[in-house]
């Protein structure tokens, strides 16, 4: 018994000893990593993760009236070690948002719903409200980022990502008056589904070991593929986004 004590006592002293003599190494692997953590020397890949708020306008055509407000997180993991040469030497990641809260705010107008049987006259409903406030949720699960390494403090990212919009009405919402018969006809329904495609860029402020701020600037087209019996869409609306990131 005494010497099994004793056996365990030397285990616990060596495990102390070796912990103690590790621990300048360990402090000295976060002092590395206190910024920026594409320059760890070691080639870490690292997996982040974060929360975002994202929000715009649209630009084109009689889309300059929308307005966006998102918000949810993002997660992303490195996949390669930091490759090139120059300023533009960097890696690539894989990365996915989800915003559970989404809305568009879009002008309000009156639109009747018509049909026209053969060999009858129109056929039309009374004047109801159309458009307003857009709800749904968003998901982008392909994102593809390069990450240029940048400074102790500055990393910056460009990016091609596409995605699918599910909003609680047809949107976006369109038509009369005065009445058309495209537009407010028996073919004139959109779609509560549509796509995102987009592309943009970003910069990352590392504010303390793995904790960065990141701010985002996205181009953001909305299209439901004719998903619906029409497809009015947003060509182009321009977003920016603000997060704060955990990296591991």
């Amino acid at each position: 018994m005494i010497n099994q004590l004793a056996r365990i006592g030397a285990t616990t002293l060596w495990a102390i000893a070796l912990l103690l003599a590790t621990r300048p190494s360990s402090g000295q692997a976060v002092v590395t990593n206190e910024n920026n953590p594409f320059l760890d020397p070691k080639g870490h890949q690292p997996l982040e993760i974060g929360a975002i708020v994202q929000g715009g306008f649209g630009v084109t055509e009689n889309r300059d009236d929308f307005k966006f407000l998102m918000a949810g997180v993002h997660a992303g993991k490195v996949l390669t070690a930091n490759m090139g040469h120059g300023p533009l030497r960097g890696n690539f990641e894989y990365a996915v948002e989800v915003f559970p809260f989404w809305q568009s705010y879009t002008p309000k107008f009156q639109r009747p719903f018509c049909t026209n049987p053969p060999g009858t006259p129109p056929q039309c409903t009374p004047f109801y409200t159309v458009g307003g406030t857009f709800t749904g949720a968003s998901v982008t699960p392909i994102i593809l980022r390069w990450n240029v390494i940048g400074t102790k403090k500055f990393s910056f990212w460009g990016q091609a990502a596409g995605g699918l919009l599910w909003t609680n009405h047809k949107y976006p919402a369109f038509g009369g008056p005065p009445y058309n018969s495209q537009n407010d006809g028996k073919y004139a329904d959109a779609s509560v589904f549509n796509f995102t495609p987009q592309g943009g860029i970003g910069v990352h402020y590392f504010l303390r070991p793995r904790r960065s701020i990141d701010f985002g600037a996205n181009a953001v087209h909305i299209s439901s593929a004719s998903l619906g019996d029409r497809n009015p869409g947003v060509n182009a609306s321009v977003q920016f986004s603000l997060g704060y990131t955990w990296w591991k």
